[in-house]
């Protein structure tokens, strides 16, 4: 998804692009139907143990290029506008692919000139708390792929990303894995009940950093649709086998955690056709695939299509729509238009074009994109829009 590419500005510079998976039609209709019991959930008064609600109630998330340089160029955190809610230094990498042993460092001065001391940084991070903005460590991006294999890897990565927390102060972590760090073991096929060691030493690692940090730990997940919304039509390697064993990898751990996240921000671009709620597939770049992708998140959905087997609903304030910046930010960028088109029909259900929702949340979160840089260097298209619609 998010690349460390340091060469210049190019379309897809986040992440590969996923090869569109086909499928023959499932039948939907008792799918459905269990879906439209799990809609009314999501209209009601949000409860649990999340942290959400110490964001505004529409906030704009953005991932800062902090430890490289690309063609965006260097944005030092103190100059990242007040409209950033939340801020998802990137990125946190491992040593190894299975050492759990995470590092972040600030971007070489030899790569990003002007590049802040870390004393500075470390006020940075400081002033945007005291003005109520949430600084989170980004783990992974296309280039630190991450396999909690063993009980040590797991273990060392609590400790190596809590040292990380305390030495710059930060709010909470941003799991951003991709490429293969996720996958499901073959006969793993129940997200209530995972076996896969990758999937069980994450979900036992984040919740370890939870317990450690308690309520005010911020944690979001910005995963691509392959690891998520895919998951309708096919999981892991099927009861078969021969399917790629990462889609749908994230649904355990989404599920696993839905007490403790914060935010969802699904990758919205980057993606092949993915089949929606409604039988058909949807193709990224327009508001029809932000709705569809979007309504799967806030009304359900059946995994591998078996309507016995059911993703239940996020609560409206932990999703929010990811979207690239601008053209140069990743494939499906999304003009402005088509963005607030998808926001009044999941916000007010007007609009809604050929896909209809199974519900409006008014009190969905917002928006996140790769990245600040990008939209830094695009004149702030992105953020300027969103502080027009939401009015603020």
């Amino acid at each position: 998804m998010r690349t460390r590419t340091r060469t210049h500005p190019r379309p897809g510079s986040r992440a590969r692009v996923p090869r569109p998976r086909g499928r023959a039609l499932a039948s939907l209709a008792a799918g459905l139907a269990a879906v439209a019991l799990l809609a009314g959930g999501a209209h009601a008064t949000d409860t649990g143990t999340t942290t959400a609600a110490a964001l505004p109630q529409h906030a704009l998330v953005g991932y800062l290029h902090t430890s490289f340089a690309n063609g965006s160029g260097y944005t030092r955190l103190a100059d990242v506008p007040d409209d950033w809610d939340v801020i998802q230094l990137a990125f946190g990498e491992p040593t190894s692919t299975t050492s759990g042993d995470i590092r972040f460092a600030l971007c070489p001065a030899t790569e990003c000139p002007g590049v802040e001391t870390e004393a500075e940084f470390k006020a940075a991070v400081a002033a945007k708390q005291a003005a109520g903005k949430k600084v989170l460590l980004s783990i992974g991006g296309q280039n630190g792929q991450v396999r909690l294999t063993t009980a040590a890897a797991r273990d060392t990565f609590v400790s190596s990303v809590g040292a990380i927390i305390d030495r710059y102060g930060l709010d909470g972590v941003d799991i951003d894995f991709e490429g293969h760090s996720l996958s499901l073991d073959k006969g793993d096929t129940d997200f209530r009940n995972p076996t896969t060691p990758v999937v069980v030493h994450l979900i036992s690692a984040l919740k370890s950093l939870k317990a450690r940090y308690g309520q005010d730990f911020t944690l979001t997940m910005a995963p691509e649709t392959f690891f998520v919304q895919l998951g309708h039509q096919f999981y892991g390697s099927g009861p078969w086998g021969g399917q790629d064993p990462r889609a749908g990898a994230y649904l355990p751990v989404i599920h696993a955690l839905r007490d403790d996240l914060t935010l969802l921000h699904v990758q919205d671009y980057n993606s092949g056709p993915i089949m929606g709620l409604d039988g058909q597939y949807h193709t990224m770049g327009t508001a029809d695939f932000h709705i569809a992708m979007t309504d799967m998140l806030l009304a359900g959905f059946p995994v591998a299509g078996d309507a016995n087997n059911v993703f239940p609903a996020l609560k409206p304030s932990q999703v929010a729509i990811g979207l690239p910046a601008s053209t140069y930010a990743g494939n499906g960028h999304t003009p402005p238009a088509e963005v607030n088109k998808a926001l009044d029909c999941l916000h007010k259900g007007t609009g809604c074009g050929t896909y209809e929702p199974h519900g409006t949340w008014p009190d969905m979160r917002g928006l996140m994109t790769w990245s600040i840089n990008w939209d830094r260097f695009g004149g702030w298209e992105f953020a300027k829009n969103f502080d027009s619609y939401y009015a603020r």
